[in-house]
């Protein structure tokens, strides 16, 4: 029985999509829910798995190519196919005995798996190929780039006395997308920044207070975040004006709490968003935060997870950031920069204490938020995480 193996149902933000990856061939034997192909967005990669037992039997699009939604990229057979009556060992057979791969062979590498051996400096010679007739896939690369760390630097030319060398790797979709928007940012909203600086002394001292008696009662460890989606929330109830966004010649006032979370994936960043965040307590924010974050890392964020925010929070601090000023996540009118927590001199009463201090930088969009609502803002910010007994109280 022929089936149609189609692009899955793109939301109405989402235009087009790139074939990334096809995990299989025509001809390869597959088991149901197997996963098939990759298919990039401009937010997300979709999976697309088999619907049953059996193999393609022929692939009309190939990895690069632009595709739509329920758009037919390759004809299935379910069951065994005639004269492919062999096991997954049997086909993978005639890879043992090919000859280790070329210079000739690269040729019919698909570009994903060339882009991999470039990223990872390695010689393709020497990756032992596990698809059919002996192909290198995009896992035969990950494995061997795990197993063999040591042959990566090794890879790298070196050739003092021809000059230097350089690589050329094509962007990924996503990759393209965040240029676009961040660009679009910069030359279509009038952005800027207003600082801040928070002792975070108090919120270490619950922390340390209660961190194992939080653990032991939800299951998750108490982390800043938490504190920092509480107080964003808080903060955006006091000035509407930064949980809004401009459409045409409107101003479009959100009556809801949905927050956007940087995440830094291998993919690039993304950001997921935390709903309803004024309905969530500290447990639930921290399991959510923590479930966005796995799901980024291991690429299975959905289109749902990513759409929609009406602010974004995003920690440069995790990777050592002192300062900086974020770039607006359109169509939002507001972002949030936390950074690293340093101890530093600070003077408390006419006396010098060392207190564990951290910037703050809001990136607000000019055109709908004053300088009135932008510092109140972050001062309101400021005064919940200096007294975080005030998000407990609603002061």
């Amino acid at each position: 029985m022929s089936i149609e193996i189609k692009v899955p149902v793109l939301p109405e933000s989402v235009a087009d999509a790139t074939i990334a990856t096809w995990h299989v061939q025509p001809g390869e034997q597959v088991s149901r829910d197997q996963n098939l192909v990759d298919i990039e967005t401009d937010k997300v990669v979709l999976e697309v798995v088999a619907p049953e037992d059996g193999s393609i039997s022929e692939l009309l699009f190939q990895e690069g190519d632009t595709v739509l939604g329920e758009q037919v990229i390759a004809k299935f057979i379910a069951g065994v196919v005639a004269g492919q009556e062999v096991t997954k060992a049997e086909a993978k057979a005639p890879a043992a005995d090919a000859a280790p791969a070329t210079d000739e062979s690269n040729d019919a590498l698909s570009p994903s798996v060339r882009r991999l051996i470039a990223e990872h400096n390695l010689d393709a010679a020497k990756i032992k190929g596990t698809g059919v007739g002996g192909r290198i896939t995009k896992e035969d690369v990950e494995a061997f780039a795990k197993s063999a760390p040591a042959a990566k630097p090794a890879a790298a030319p070196v050739a003092p006395l021809e000059g230097r060398s350089e690589k050329r790797v094509p962007m990924t979709r996503l990759r393209k997308t965040i240029a676009t928007r961040l660009l679009e940012a910069k030359n279509s909203t009038a952005m800027l920044t207003t600082f801040n600086e928070v002792n975070m002394k108090p919120i270490m001292d619950i922390r340390k207070q209660y961190q194992d008696i939080f653990e032991k009662r939800h299951g998750i460890r108490l982390g800043f975040m938490s504190f920092y989606i509480k107080a964003v929330t808080e903060a955006l109830k006091r000035f509407p004006e930064v949980n809004a966004s401009i459409d045409g010649d409107d101003i479009v006032y959100h009556n809801y709490f949905d927050i956007s979370i940087a995440v830094s994936t291998p993919r690039g960043l993304v950001t997921p968003v935390l709903r309803d965040t004024d309905t969530m307590n500290l447990a639930e924010i921290e399991k959510a935060v923590r479930e966005l974050a796995i799901k980024g890392r291991d690429g299975k964020l959905s289109v749902a997870d990513m759409t929609g925010g009406n602010f974004t929070v995003t920690n440069g601090g995790v990777f050592g950031s002192l300062m900086s000023t974020p770039i607006l996540n359109l169509p939002q009118s507001a972002i949030l920069g936390m950074h690293a927590i340093k101890d530093r001199p600070m003077a408390v009463n006419g006396q010098v204490e060392i207190l564990p201090m951290m910037y703050l930088a809001l990136s607000y969009d000019h055109r709908i938020v004053d300088g009135r609502e932008s510092v109140g803002f972050l001062v309101a910010i400021k005064d919940f995480l200096e007294d975080p007994t005030r998000l407990l109280l609603d002061l």
